[in-house]
């Protein structure tokens, strides 16, 4: 797990206007909540936050006014066509704190020979691990792999620290068999014509 540094400014300004001069001046507008303490409403440097952003369930080390707490990501806001930044929620946590969090479900191998479709059921997994050792992803085996299998959530490896927080019989990935379309009688009277 990756674990970036962030200078902060807390923010007094709120409203549609200032979140638009924030965004002007190449930063974001954020809030930082969490441990039953009141929202924090802060700024953050644009560029960083965007490279931060990048790596999936990133440990933020946040620097507010000299005082250093670490967060996650919850709630990432984005402009609809151009992609920037536009509101950022963050999570307090501690180290040794559990926290839920969705890890992204990579494959490996190959299916058996023919004409098979994997379906990703799920795309990610909600797992419970601790703040600072959050697996960016997990990796599951497909190889030889035949219509009508299954993998669920019980069956993906997870590191060590790292627990399912779904229901664990729920299917991640199967296998199907391709569908082949037989050319209808329309199409092969028209070409005969032709």
């Amino acid at each position: 797990m990756s674990e970036v540094k962030l200078a902060a400014e807390t923010r007094t300004e709120f409203g549609k206007g200032a979140a638009r001069r924030i965004r002007r001046a190449s930063k974001v507008p954020a809030v930082v909540y969490g441990h039953g303490g009141d929202p924090v409403h802060i700024t953050l440097p644009g560029h960083e936050l965007q490279l931060a952003l990048r790596t999936a369930n990133v440990l933020l080390t946040l620097d507010i006014e000299g005082k250093t707490q670490l967060a996650i990501p919850k709630a990432v806001q984005r402009d609809a066509i151009k992609g920037f930044l536009e509101h950022v929620d963050l999570l307090l946590v501690k180290s040794g704190e559990k926290v839920n969090v969705e890890v992204y479900v990579h494959t490996e191998g190959d299916l058996a020979p023919g004409a098979f479709i994997l379906e990703h059921v799920l795309s990610t997994l909600t797992v419970e691990a601790e703040a600072t050792h959050i697996p960016e992803s997990v990796t599951v085996s497909i190889e030889g792999l035949e219509a009508g299998a299954s993998i669920l959530a019980k069956d993906v490896p997870l590191p060590e620290g790292t627990t399912l927080a779904i229901d664990e019989d729920a299917v991640v990935l199967q296998v199907l068999a391709a569908q082949s379309e037989e050319p209808s009688d329309d199409a092969s009277d028209e070409s005969t014509e032709a």
